[in-house]
């Protein structure tokens, strides 16, 4: 479990404006990185594997960079969509541990970039770099005073520097005061807050928010300033689940107290192909729009298996943080100057590909070919080997408009530990309106990066039905994707609105409801719409082939809002009215 931090310096330096991909207007979540396999033997047991979380993205000197747990490096772009890698250990010999940079802070002062990782000794030091891109650092002070596990710092904009901290089920976050010039504590660590999940439904531990077997944990501070409010960020109840969430709690001063914001989980997608919205950090980019990036769950080879996502984010004209999770795992517009991110970035571009038929080169095992068009990150079908020649085909149903592909391959027989250089994904796609004709589509049999979660967006759209990608070359293992995902519009009709929601929200657990509604006309999934008002429906729940859902993520004290709409590879449909429930 670990924690990230980034503190933005937004002088009027960090907002040159960089150049976006030539081209790419667009991404989709998971992040398509280089991500490294697990250092850790005792986590790949049951297979090795990618792993990352606790992510962070800082602004400076106009670049974007992202550092996240034990990559062994970080990386730096110039748009939020193209990123380069840099190798390099924060360890040092005397660190006899594997967590290399695991859940850092990374903040900024003045003209300097600091970087410090999670331990519970007083033993590591704070990094520091005027030239990050070059790699070249040094110990800004060491060892830091201070044992800190998800530890985040914050540079008010009185000078004064602060430090949060706490991954626990028992102990609470912690903050205090810290030195900007000497980097030594200042008076006594205070105790912020602790979950209540009594009151907070989400803040449950499990899959099913049923406490089972442990305590819920509270983890990853993390602190933005708003105006004149602080607020106090941190991941709940569990990396391994689907329901992991950032909340948010408010003060008017930088140690609190704090309460909690009546908006809560602020950044919460317990559905979808890629789930988890916990564990990240809220900045700002060049033109001053707010995001969340987050922790996304895999959570098959091992707990903690996961993956990063952006997502956009704001304050709404009272002063509530939200992130907008709707279509989370769907292509979305890239940052092109200020936006309103109350209004979707969201693409329109639909999936297409959803439970259609494939038919595959070779098959091992159970990883069965549907595993690839299932939705679900935590399925992957797998050939029999990771030899050129190696396909999968996908078949629309219909002569459909595609504009977009994202490739989510799968660890299979993985022989890596670890970070490793020089590992490269080579591919070609086909596509054909009628099965027997191909042309090529993408050609990536001379790529030389690593893309594990390759995404495409295609200079102009294609008409197609049948897409067939072909294996030229994986890193590692064998050819397995746990997502071959097609995006853009259909050439049917949206689904009609849905009817009959219902919302039971039982007198005795105000905590949790079961929703029902009938199943409309063309839908293969659902959206979710709920809030604390009518007009704040800021947490979107997606759910596929089925017409209800157990909501269990509510504040026992407050009435709730919803509303709900039906999707296809055609289009949405229009909204239900919104429902009040008490």
């Amino acid at each position: 479990m670990g924690g990230f931090v980034c503190l933005l310096l937004l002088t009027s330096s960090l907002f040159a404006q960089p150049t976006r991909s030539p081209g790419q207007l667009t991404y989709c979540n998971p992040l398509n990185l280089d991500y490294g396999y697990t250092p850790i033997p005792d986590f790949a047991k049951a297979g090795r594997h990618r792993a990352t979380a606790d992510p962070v993205i800082t602004l400076f000197k106009g670049e974007y960079y992202l550092f996240s747990t034990n990559q062994w490096g970080y990386w730096h772009s110039p748009d939020l969509y193209s990123w380069q890698f840099v190798s390099r250990s924060f360890l040092k010999p005397q660190h006899k541990v594997y967590d290399d940079l695991c859940a850092p802070a990374v903040f900024v002062l003045g003209d300097t970039l600091l970087v410090f990782g999670s331990t519970h000794e007083k033993n590591f030091p704070i990094w520091m770099s005027t030239n990050p891109k070059a790699n070249e650092w040094k110990e800004a002070v060491e060892p830091f005073q201070i044992g800190a596990w998800d530890p985040a710092f914050f540079l008010d904009d009185d000078g004064k520097l602060y430090l949060y901290w706490g991954s626990s089920n028992t102990l609470p976050l912690y903050g205090q005061q810290i030195s900007r010039h000497t980097f030594q504590p200042i008076g006594q660590p205070r105790e912020l807050i602790r979950l209540d999940d009594t009151k907070f439904g989400w803040q449950r531990f499990g899959e099913y928010l049923d406490n089972t077997f442990l305590d819920p944990f509270m983890e990853g501070a993390w602190m933005t300033k708003h105006g004149s409010k602080y607020y106090l960020q941190y991941g709940a109840p569990g990396t391994e689940f689907s329901g992991y969430a950032d909340g948010v709690q408010v003060s008017d001063k930088p140690l609190g107290p704090f309460t909690p914001q009546p908006h809560n989980p602020f950044a919460y997608k317990p559905g979808g192909f890629a789930r988890g919205a916990g564990h990240g950090n809220t900045f700002q980019d060049t033109w001053g729009n707010w995001w969340h990036l987050s922790t996304l769950v895999v959570s098959v080879k091992n707990n903690f298996e996961r993956r990063l996502g952006l997502g956009p984010a704001g304050f709404d004209q009272d002063g509530t943080l939200y992130s907008n999770t709707t279509f989370g795992d769907y292509p979305h517009y890239l940052p092109t100057g200020p936006q309103d991110h109350l209004q979707p970035r969201f693409t329109g571009w639909m999936l297409l590909n959803y439970q259609k038929p494939v038919q595959v080169s070779s098959t091992l095992g159970g990883y069965l070919p549907n595993y690839a068009v299932d939705e679900n990150i935590k399925t992957y079908w797998s050939a029999s080997t990771g030899n050129a020649g190696e396909f999968i085909q996908t078949d629309l149903g219909a002569v459909s408009t595609v504009r977009a592909i994202q490739l989510n391959y799968a660890d299979q027989d993985a022989d890596f530990l670890g970070k490793q250089q020089g590992t490269f994904h080579q591919y070609k796609l086909w596509y054909s309106e009628n099965g027997r004709k191909w042309k090529v589509l993408i050609d990536k049999s001379q790529n030389k990066t690593d893309v594990p979660h390759d995404y495409i967006e295609l200079v102009k759209p294609v008409k197609t039905r049948f897409l067939k990608l072909e294996n030229r070359h994986v890193p590692t293992g064998t050819f397995a994707l746990s997502g071959l995902r097609v995006f853009g519009q259909g050439p049917g009709p949206a689904p009609a609105p849905v009817t009959d929601l219902v919302v039971l929200r039982t007198e005795k657990d105000k905590r949790s409801a079961w929703l029902k509604w009938t199943a409309a006309s063309g839908a293969y999934a659902y959206n979710i719409y709920t809030g604390i008002a009518p007009d704040k429906l800021y947490s979107c729940l997606m759910v596929h082939g089925q017409s209800e859902y157990y909501f269990k993520g509510m504040d026992k004290d407050r009435p709730y809002h919803f509303s709900i709409e039906a999707l296809n590879e055609n289009g949405v449909s229009a909204r239900s009215p919104v429902l009040t429930v008490k």
